[in-house]
């Protein structure tokens, strides 16, 4: 049996016989196809000290559909960038063309903000 100790680090111990410790591992989340998502893409300039980043939220699916979509807009972009939490970061502002490469990946895409 695997030595577990580290995914328990906050259980200590239970008298309770049938104990039975939850990883907590849950399902991950279905990817929506393109044609049902809804996606914004905006401006963000707050707590980035002054530096713009174009920001892409409301992706609904698997944090592992939501790195590759965000490895693509990166690589079309040829910048840098993050994806976690259901958002994706892309430094600089490209908004103008992130929404092009969604609509033409299939997605349904809005401008929010100015």
């Amino acid at each position: 049996m695997e030595n577990d100790w580290k995914e328990r680090l906050g259980m200590v111990y239970s008298t309770n016989p049938d104990f039975d410790y939850d990883h907590g591992n849950r399902e991950d989340e279905e990817t929506l196809p393109p044609h049902e998502q809804q996606l914004y893409v905006s401006l963000d300039k707050k707590n980035r000290k002054g530096k713009a980043v174009s920001l892409v939220e409301g992706f609904v699916g698997s944090e592992e559909d939501l790195k590759d979509l965000g490895k693509l807009l990166k690589s079309k972009c040829g910048v840098g960038g993050s994806a976690k939490n259901g958002e994706i970061l892309i430094q600089g502002d490209f908004r103008d063309k992130i929404v092009s490469l969604l609509q033409l990946e299939g997605y349904q895409v809005k401008r929010k903000g100015g």
